[in-house]
């Protein structure tokens, strides 16, 4: 299977001084969903940044490697030319027009796209998350957090890309409210044959629904594989899931001290 996004020995810098991301290196093979995964302040979200071109609005750049979807570069080029390429990443935190209504905020996502394809659109949105077509004449700044991720997913969605970058869909979720979300994310997934580049915290639910993943630490990647060899793997069980090798959960007194134990920075 062919690999719709390649990224090669990328290194970005903020401010012309700091130094996040270090040599990072992954790939996107097509169709399917991988995760990238790690601590706070490991770099994930720089990454989606540099991939979808929004790094100068945090006063970073591309220093070094390559970005290349679809077997062309695309470092450098304006987002919206991103975006027009196929490739649409939903922000941490969500970032939805509160002000809008929920429908206001999904024509939003299709400011690419012909008029004649958004009704479709909009009902394909409504069938993954029939709450929003419920809430669609409502504000979206008096919705819960819940419904505003399935907004701002349903916002990329009616962007229709090739390539989705997801960044902390669970962050501030309730479990069951997780569940679906990636539940959905699957689905979505497999039914439009979209890539997703998946970053996460929560590495159970992240690998429960992925192909492949790629863990960061310090700007990056230290250990990569199948989503099945990460999970069965001792160390991430320990540093990820909070499993000792018994199955036992260890304490944050046990696990606190992890950095010089990890036998892939040794």
């Amino acid at each position: 299977m062919s690999d719709i996004l390649k990224v090669e020995n990328l290194e970005v810098v903020y401010n012309d001084v700091v130094l996040v991301l270090k040599g990072l290196s992954l790939s996107c093979p097509r169709g399917e969903i991988t995760a990238l995964l790690g601590a706070n302040g490991a770099g994930k979200s720089t990454t989606l940044k540099a991939i979808s071109g929004l790094l100068e609005t945090e006063d970073g750049k591309v220093t070094d490697g390559s970005i290349v979807y679809n077997d062309e570069p695309i470092q450098g080029i304006i987002p919206e030319k991103i975006v027009r390429k196929g490739v649409f990443q939903v922000m941490e935190g969500r970032r939805i027009f509160e002000d809008l209504t929920v429908e206001e905020n999904l024509k939003c996502g299709a400011f690419t796209r012909p008029r004649s394809e958004i009704a479709g659109s909009m009902e394909k949105v409504y069938d993954y998350f029939p709450r929003l077509k419920e809430r669609r004449k409502q504000l979206a700044g008096y919705m819960s957090g819940g419904e505003q991720q399935m907004c701002a997913i349903g916002r990329a969605i009616m962007a229709r890309p090739e390539l989705l970058l997801l960044d902390e869909p669970s962050l501030g979720l309730a479990p069951m409210l997780v569940e679906e979300i990636f539940d959905i994310i699957k689905k979505f997934n497999a039914a439009e044959d979209v890539t997703v580049l998946l970053v996460e915290q929560n590495a159970r639910a992240a690998l429960s629904v992925a192909k492949q993943a790629y863990i960061m630490e310090n700007g990056r990647v230290v250990m990569d594989g199948t989503a099945t060899d990460l999970l069965n793997n001792p160390d991430v069980q320990e540093f990820y899931l909070g499993m000792g090798q018994s199955g036992d959960k260890r304490s944050y007194r046990d696990v606190k001290h992890y950095r010089r134990r990890k036998r892939w920075l040794g």
